[in-house]
């Protein structure tokens, strides 16, 4: 007896081991400050954390259609319109327990056996997967630090071939942090118009951007290209309710309804109670929110001064989400007394023992020679973190 060949496919996260070895040294009482973690530290809002406590008074704990209340899909409706521009009617949108289900389903709604879908690199570590499970293949396209790690036109039409089925297009993006603008949207769209594929664009970061930029939704820019593009997001990043797990796709009503089958078969509804919650965060005050992207930015700004000092250190500034993507192949071949740096995981592992800094190494990315860093944590902690740094870095010769 054996695991499916499918499964076999699937590779084990270099990040878990680093969490993993993380959380073995704080359990042994070593003062670990953590780089590495994907969720917003702050609470969630407490208008929201409310608005769950009602739903348990008033016993709104039964299952709710498969894809989500009416409530929620017409505040996500309304949300779509009044922050985006987009018009989707509630039959458009599904919620899901959290945006990597909605991601999952998406892709298992539309990948047939050996259709390709285009990831550009770096990218989030279960894209690949996901494509994999779903019997396609990830088509990655490697970006440059040069470009902040955003997908050029160019790279695109040499990736298309006659089995492309879909592009994933993560923005702001996860790990690097980049923002394309409204420009650089437009240039990917018109391909895609001349090729006719889909879209995954994940929007997850939407509302954590920073020096006034303006973020753009993919499916804004044009009906046709609306009807061509699987728009993902959810609150986990914005509202700070990671363990809520609530997270939504708005798309043709087809595929909505494919991925509703999916779910129907696998988790049903998301939980009846973050639903309820997720319509007060949607409907409600969006102060904390800014609140949180004004710290998240003063953050960035640190961190980022800090790690370019550095002059071995190269790092292009993100102008959204929560991490930094620095350039630390030029300590490759360096050595400490005890330790020889091959790649990014030697240096993420370094860094944890030598610095007790957790990071992620670039390769769990699709990155080799880069490391992420989330700002995502205290001020206080950071300045610790980048002394930590600097100071296990100069030990390397």
């Amino acid at each position: 007896m054996s695991i499916s060949e499918q499964m076999n496919k699937i590779g084990v996260s270099q990040t878990m081991k680093i969490a993993a070895e993380a959380k073995a040294m704080q359990t042994r009482g070593e003062n670990v400050i953590d780089l590495s973690v994907g969720e917003p530290d702050f609470p969630t809002p407490p208008n929201v954390k409310e608005a769950a406590k009602r739903a348990i008074d008033e016993n709104q704990t039964r299952y709710t259609y498969n894809q989500g209340t009416t409530e929620l899909r017409s505040s996500i409706s309304e949300k779509l319109k009044r922050e985006n521009g987009l018009d989707y009617s509630t039959n458009d949108i599904i919620v899901s327990s959290g945006a990597k289900q909605s991601l999952f389903n998406a892709i298992y709604s539309i990948v047939n056996n050996d259709d390709e879908v285009i990831i550009p690199a770096p990218y989030w570590v279960s894209y690949p997967e996901m494509v994999m499970l779903a019997h396609g293949k990830p088509v990655i396209i490697d970006t440059t630090e040069k470009r902040c790690f955003k997908l050029t036109p160019e790279q695109l039409k040499g990736a298309i071939t006659p089995y492309t089925k879909a592009l994933i297009l993560c923005n702001p993006s996860n790990p690097t942090g980049s923002v394309y603008t409204k420009k650089e949207l437009e240039s990917i769209a018109e391909i895609v118009e001349q090729n006719k594929f889909y879209v995954i664009s994940d929007e997850i970061y939407e509302k954590l951007v920073f020096d006034n930029f303006e973020f753009v939704s993919f499916p804004s820019l044009s009906e046709s290209i609306k009807e061509k593009t699987i728009l993902i997001n959810g609150l986990s990043k914005s509202f700070a309710m990671t363990g809520w797990r609530i997270g939504y796709a708005a798309g043709p009503e087809q595929i909505i309804k494919a991925m509703g089958k999916i779910q129907s078969h696998s988790t049903s509804n998301a939980s009846s109670i973050s639903q309820a919650a997720a319509v007060e965060a949607l409907n409600g005050s969006q102060d904390y929110v800014e609140m949180m992207r004004k710290e998240f930015e003063q953050r960035r700004n640190f961190l980022y001064d800090e790690l370019t000092t550095i002059k071995e250190i190269t790092c292009c500034k993100p102008h959204g989400a929560f991490y930094l993507f620095p350039n630390i192949a030029s300590y490759f071949r360096k050595s400490s007394s005890l330790f020889r740096i091959k790649n990014s995981f030697d240096l993420a592992i370094y860094l944890l023992n030598e610095a007790k800094v957790a990071t992620v190494p670039g390769s769990s990315f699709g990155a080799e020679g880069f490391l992420r860093l989330s700002y995502s944590t205290s001020m206080e902690n950071l300045e610790e973190a980048a002394a930590r740094i600097k100071e296990a870095l100069s030990k390397l010769t």
